[in-house]
């Protein structure tokens, strides 16, 4: 696993600004943690409609990571449907993601995860191939919660602060 590097970058800005790196966006993702990181994670239902739900993902080993009961709409439409966007804000970047969702079974992986919510403030604790705690998310569903990744296949970041610009980025 780990941070993967982009195959292709594409300046997108219409107004002439320069480009940037995806390691400035990359780093600024590793940075919040827990509650400090707001994402919508877009799937889409068998019925073609689509759905977005807030939800407390984690930027970890270079991908991000989703915690939800398998009854969830969320999790339904992407064991449907695996394809699903992210989408985000990190100091200096709104940044939006293209990927795929899959489910999480190992136990060395999941153990490596839990330990990371708890660094996060959440005693995630692994039980058979998924987690549980005294709580969760409101929109989580009841325990066990089952463990996702979603490894993006297309990032689009905008820089809020001067000199601005817009990057596309494949991997």
């Amino acid at each position: 696993m780990g941070d993967r590097a982009p195959i292709e970058a594409t300046n997108i800005a219409g107004y002439g600004a320069p480009p940037f790196e995806w390691t400035e966006v990359r780093d600024k993702l590793a940075e919040p943690t827990g509650a400090e990181m707001i994402c919508y994670l877009g799937t889409v239902g068998p019925d073609g409609a689509p759905h977005v739900a807030g939800i407390g993902a984690i930027w970890f080993e270079g991908d991000f990571w989703i915690v939800t009961a398998r009854s969830t709409k969320k999790a339904l439409n992407f064991l449907n449907d695996p394809r699903a966007t992210i989408a985000t804000r990190v100091p200096g970047f709104d940044v939006t993601f293209e990927g795929v969702v899959t489910p999480v079974d190992d136990p060395e992986l999941l153990e490596r995860l839990a330990a990371e919510y708890r660094n996060g403030g959440w005693p995630a604790e692994v039980e058979g191939d998924a987690f549980t705690a005294p709580y969760s998310a409101q929109t989580a569903g009841p325990p066990p919660w089952h463990v996702f990744r979603f490894r993006y296949s297309k990032a689009i970041a905008l820089q809020m602060g001067e000199p601005g610009g817009a990057m596309r980025w494949r991997f």
